[in-house]
C-alpha cells in the first residue's frame, strides 16, 4: 500500500478528471493521500476533498509565496487557521517555509510567517511540512531555533546537500522524496536517499508537479509514485515491496494515523 504524503489535488490541472483519477487510485495501490495547501482558497479546497474522500487528509498552511495574504489579515489569520486545523482530518501544518527562488514576498516577511506557523503547529501538537527553495541556510537556522520534537518535521521535496540532510536526520526529522530522485541530474539527492535511514523516508509526488521519469514535464499523479519507489529501492539495493511497506508505516507515524485510518477500506 502506498501513502502519497504530499499532493495538490485541488490544483486546476485536475479539474477535467479529478473524480475519475481519484476513484481509480486504489486499483493502483494508493490508499492514503495528504493534500497540501498554500492559501485560503486551497485550505478550503483541501477540506472539501477530505470530506469527500475517506483516504485524503488535510495539510493546512500558507506557502511562502502566499504569505502576503497572511500579512493583510495578520490580526485574525492565525485564529482562522487554528480553527481549520481543528478539523478531524487536518493532520499537519503546511506547506510552510521559505522560497527565495521566485522572491514574491520579502525574506523578512517569509521568515516571520514561517516562524509564526511553526509556533502554531507546536501549540497544537501537529507536525509541519516545510517547503524550502534556494533558502537552505535560513531554513536550517529557523528549524533549529524552533526545535520542534523529533518526528514532527518533514522537509518536503528535499533538494539540498547530503551534509544538511544528515543534520535534519540527526534532529529526528523526515525527508520528502519524490519524482526528482529519478532525474538524471539529481546526483546529490541520490546520495542522500542511498544513505538515509529507511524509516525517515516519506514518499511524495507533489502532483501535479515533478512527474518522475519517464513522464517528466507531464502532469503528475499519485499512481506514478511507483516509479519513485522503484528508483529509491534500486539506489538502496532493497526490495521495492518491503520499501513500500516501510514508507507506508512512516507516513502513518508522521501524520499520526492508525493502520485502520490509513487503509480506509
Amino acid at each position: 500500500m502506498i501513502f502519497d504524503t504530499h499532493a495538490h489535488y485541488d490544483d486546476e490541472a485536475f479539474d477535467p478528471d479529478r473524480e475519475e483519477l481519484l476513484t481509480r487510485l486504489h486499483a493502483e495501490g494508493v490508499w492514503g493521500i495528504a493534500n497540501a495547501s498554500s492559501n485560503r482558497a486551497s485550505i478550503e479546497a483541501a477540506h472539501a476533498l477530505a470530506q469527500k474522500y475517506d483516504f485524503i487528509y488535510e495539510v493546512l498552511g500558507f506557502h511562502p509565496d502566499e504569505i502576503g495574504e497572511m500579512e493583510k489579515e495578520k490580526d485574525s489569520i492565525l485564529g482562522w487557521l487554528t480553527e481549520r486545523l481543528r478539523a478531524p482530518k487536518a493532520v499537519a501544518v503546511g506547506e510552510i517555509g521559505l522560497d527565495y527562488h521566485w522572491y514574491r514576498e520579502s525574506r523578512d516577511l517569509q521568515r516571520y510567517w514561517f516562524r509564526a506557523q511553526m509556533e502554531l503547529a507546536g501549540r497544537l501538537g501537529l507536525p509541519v511540512v516545510i517547503h524550502s527553495r534556494d533558502a537552505a541556510r535560513d531554513t536550517m537556522e529557523i528549524v533549529q531555533e524552533m526545535a520542534l520534537p523529533a518526528g514532527t518535521v518533514d522537509i518536503h521535496c528535499y533538494s539540498y546537500s547530503p551534509e544538511q540532510a544528515e543534520m535534519y536526520l540527526n534532529m529526528g526529522y523526515y525527508l520528502g522524496i519524490g519524482g526528482v530522485v529519478t532525474f538524471r541530474n539529481s546526483r546529490k539527492l541520490k546520495e542522500v536517499v542511498a544513505a538515509m535511514p529507511a524509516d525517515r523516508i516519506l514518499l511524495e509526488t507533489d502532483c501535479p508537479y515533478l512527474a518522475p521519469e519517464p513522464f517528466r514535464g507531464r502532469r503528475n499523479d499519485s499512481g506514478k509514485i511507483r516509479y519513485v519507489i522503484q528508483k529509491v529501492a534500486e539506489l538502496r539495493n532493497e526490495d521495492p515491496g518491503e520499501l513500500e511497506e516501510i514508507c507506508w508505516n512512516n507516513a502513518l507515524r508522521f501524520y499520526r494515523l492508525t493502520q485502520e485510518e490509513g487503509k480506509m477500506v
